[in-house]
């Protein structure tokens, strides 16, 4: 038990403290969900379809079970009974196509990687060899691969009982007529743009292990996922099993990025088979098995139009989206382009708004979330469109935003698109962004450039953003048709030795939830940041919670935590003050220490209370012999981080290469908690934006096979490949949150992406370059300035 000479004066919050969880990860003594093992366990191994479009004829496994080593060999149908269809938590109107989604194909396959049959061995290479001792035959049917053409009569369909391609269509228009302000304006442009499809590429391949525990009909689900307590209720609706007999663990998660954000078929599979064999199952995915069946990201056609005046006020901004859903809907893949809705008119003023979104099935893996959710996609079609906007009226890009964005003295400003944004400083950050990249100088040098005819052009690309973070309110969520609620769970137990346990319901993925919540409760209570442990990722000892995704950990779950710290003192305070025979309101508490006022020297630390009250031998009457606290945060609003990102690229105009020269952001996501870990969110999501721009796409053939199925085809970037980032902060504490804090876990991907290719666009504008269709390889540069070519030569 500590005393009253050990508190701690230095406040955690805003301090660069290295990371609770790295000597474990770097060390090696890791859990992840491949390393568990126990006695009996089995392997699971999954055969899946090669074709993107087929009916299933005949499936024979029999082959399979005379393998070595292989217990068991299961078809779609053997498995069928038993297992209801993967959720879809998002219909977003009210008549959404929601066709059922099986986790393993019975009657036909709807793209190349559809589970077919699953193979149970002694060993993972035994199960692996087996399945191609089963026999499958396939009766082709048309791939729906375009999503124009998919929408089309007579086109084929990915689900022929529904009798139509078309998902949903979800519209909002906000402010005025479009269609009047378009008639007002003086500018009008359109323009297309293509986001391509990426697959997310975790360290961790997904990975589950399923202990049954017979006795009881109990069974223990560790997964690599983000959501073990959404996973937890969601297999009780795939497979019956009662959901108090469900305990879900999430070991150390090697990263997500939206990908574990899912209930897989292959989950669901793994405690089917644990069920009927009563033993332990672990199924491991190969990297290139998870391009197939892990969902992808992305993948849409924007049609934007933006009407201004000739000065450069902007009036309004219509958008109409193609979403590709793929085959099925998975657990939010409706509303991922939704979130994105409310994106588009980022921070700019303007008088009407019109969004649509139209869903499309087609034969390729679902699309989910990925990193940024949404909001990527809406950043990069209205921060490319003010860009051809500028060039168009002949203004600086910095300028024509300037003239349209919001002022830091107008907030709390509700925006075109309907949301409250309760603080930000646009102008500060911009301010301090293009002093750190030099950008009167760099458009020097790009003017002497061009001039001289360089073969190597210059080009400067602007991106300013902001994004709805800390998914919540529950109330706003019931209204966009979501299942689910948007709160979160703390609770907080004060050990008799005057040690911490902080009970979070967020589940970390590499973000540093385990330091920084340490760092919260550490301030609140005054008691040394080490002396705080973090327990998460387990339904049994956590039970509570609404998970991680969409960058709501610190601002939902740290709230929930601040509150829950505040409870404990405010317990505490009561003890003290029948120990000290003081009245709690002449206590005074400060750095962990509770004192009567003018009296100092009568003091209690808040670790002698945790011991006082484990012994209750003096506590006040009627009291539990308790201290611990717990607190559930459903947030009044959203978060806003924003900034302004600057990107200097240098592109070779003979062989199409673009480098960049130099990156430099400056965002504000409120208040810090831990300086490092920002800096190294806001690193990754750059790397992430930046990879979409130059190396990222998954790519189909005309039959719907991946054909960017490995690493060596599927192009992600490495250290190498990316330069130096300059980073910097400018700080307006939200209000939404006790913390002030804004979230950055997405902010990095949203805003680099548009910057890179407006980089490139505007590099290669003074040739006639207007589009670069992502991701920007240099064929796409090299044939993107030949069209220009010859578009020039037919004019003249």
């Amino acid at each position: 038990m500590s005393d009253t000479t050990d508190q701690v004066t230095e406040r955690e919050v805003g301090r660069s403290r290295p990371r609770k969880e790295d000597a474990r990860l770097v060390t090696g003594q890791t859990n992840w969900t491949d390393n568990i093992n126990v006695n009996g366990l089995l392997h699971l191994a999954i055969l899946r379809s090669p074709m993107a479009h087929a009916r299933i004829d005949r499936v024979d496994v029999a082959p399979a079970r005379e393998r070595p080593g292989v217990i068991a060999a299961f078809s779609g149908r053997d498995l069928a009974e038993g297992l209801g269809s993967l959720p879809c938590a998002w219909p977003v109107t009210q008549d959404i196509v929601l066709p059922d989604h099986p986790p393993i194909a019975v009657d036909e396959v709807r793209y190349a990687g559809d589970p077919v049959a699953v193979v149970v061995a002694r060993d993972r290479y035994a199960a692996a060899d087996a399945l191609e001792a089963i026999e499958v035959d396939y009766e082709p049917l048309p791939p729906v691969l375009d999503l124009e053409a998919a929408l089309t009569e007579g086109s084929p369909l990915v689900h022929a009982d529904k009798g139509t391609n078309r998902c949903y269509v979800w519209p909002l228009a906000t402010g005025e007529s479009y269609e009047t302000v378009r008639e007002r304006a003086d500018v009008v442009l359109r323009r297309r743009y293509h986001q391509q499809r990426l697959i997310p590429n975790a360290m961790e391949p997904r990975a589950v292990v399923v202990t049954p525990l017979a006795a009881s009909g109990e069974y223990t689900v560790y997964s690599s996922t983000q959501i073990p307590h959404i996973l937890r209720i969601m297999l009780s609706v795939v497979t019956g099993v009662p959901e108090h007999k469900l305990r879900v663990i999430a070991p150390d998660v090697g990263g997500g990025f939206g990908s574990k954000l899912q209930v897989y078929g292959e989950e669901a599979l793994a405690l089917a088979v644990a069920q009927r064999l009563g033993r332990p199952v672990k199924w491991t995915e190969s990297r290139s098995e998870g391009y197939l069946a892990t969902h992808h990201g992305r993948g849409m056609i924007q049609d934007i139009e933006i009407a201004a005046t000739r000065e450069g006020g902007l009036l309004g901004l219509k958008v109409d989206l193609l979403a590709d859903m793929g085959a099925y809907l998975m657990l939010v893949t409706p509303g991922i382009p939704i979130l994105g809705a409310f994106m588009y008119p980022a921070i700019y003023k303007m008088d009407a708004y019109d969004f649509t979104c139209t869903g499309v099935f087609t034969t390729r893996t679902p699309t989910d979330a990925y990193r940024g959710a949404g909001r990527p996609e809406a950043t990069y079609a209205i921060e490319r469109i003010m860009d051809e906007l500028a060039a168009e009226l002949g203004l600086d890009p910095v300028e024509l935003r300037r003239r349209n964005w919001i002022r830091h003295e107008e907030f709390p400003y509700t925006a075109i698109a309907g949301l409250t944004y309760d603080s930000g400083n646009y102008e500060a950050a911009t301010d301090k962004a293009l002093a750190l990249f030099g950008y009167d100088e760099l458009r020097a040098e790009q003017q002497r450039r061009n001039e001289r005819g360089d073969v190597v052009r210059l080009g400067i690309g602007v991106s300013t953003y902001t994004e709805m973070c800390g998914l919540a309110p529950s109330r706003v969520l019931r209204d966009l048709r979501y299942a689910a609620g948007g709160w979160e769970a703390a609770s907080i137990r004060m050990l008799p030795t005057g040690k911490v346990e902080v009970v979070t319901g967020t589940s970390p993925h590499g973000q540093g939830h385990v330091t920084c919540w340490s760092q919260i409760a550490a301030d609140v209570l005054g008691v040394p940041f080490e002396d705080v442990e973090v327990v998460h990722g387990d339904t049994r000892s956590a039970p509570q919670g609404m998970d991680t995704y969409g960058s709501r950990s610190l601002v939902v779950g740290g709230a929930a935590v601040h509150h829950a710290a505040q409870k404990v003192v405010e317990k505490a305070r009561k003890v003290a003050a029948h120990l000290l025979e003081a009245n709690e309101h002449d206590l005074e508490f400060t750095h962990g220490v509770f004192s009567v006022k003018g009296s100092p020297e009568a003091r209690k630390s808040i670790q002698e209370i945790a011991f006082a009250t484990f012994s209750s031998h003096d506590l006040p009457d009627g009291m539990e012999p308790t201290i611990n606290a717990e607190h559930l945060v459903d947030p009044e609003n959203f978060s806003y981080p924003h900034g302004t990102h600057l990107c200097a690229v240098e592109v070779d105009t003979e062989t199409g290469r673009t480098a960049i020269r130099s990156y430099v952001c400056v965002d504000d996501v409120g208040r810090v908690i831990n300086p490092m870990i920002v800096e190294g969110q806001v690193h990754g999501g750059i790397a992430q934006g930046i990879a979409q721009a130059l190396y990222e796409e998954a790519v189909y053939d005309d039959e719907g096979n991946l054909v960017s199925g490995t690493m060596a085809d599927y192009l992600v970037p490495t250290a190498v490949d990316l330069p130096e980032f300059v980073t910097d902060r400018t700080e307006t504490p939200a209000t939404s949150n006790p913390l002030g804090a804004k979230g950055v876990g997405e902010s990095g991907t949203i805003a680099s992406t548009p910057a890179v290719v407006n980089a490139i666009v505007d590099a290669l504008r003074p040739l006639g370059v207007t589009e670069v269709t992502m991701p920007c390889t240099p064929q796409r540069v090299w044939d993107a300035l030949g069209q220009a070519r010859s578009a020039k030569e037919a004019s003249a």
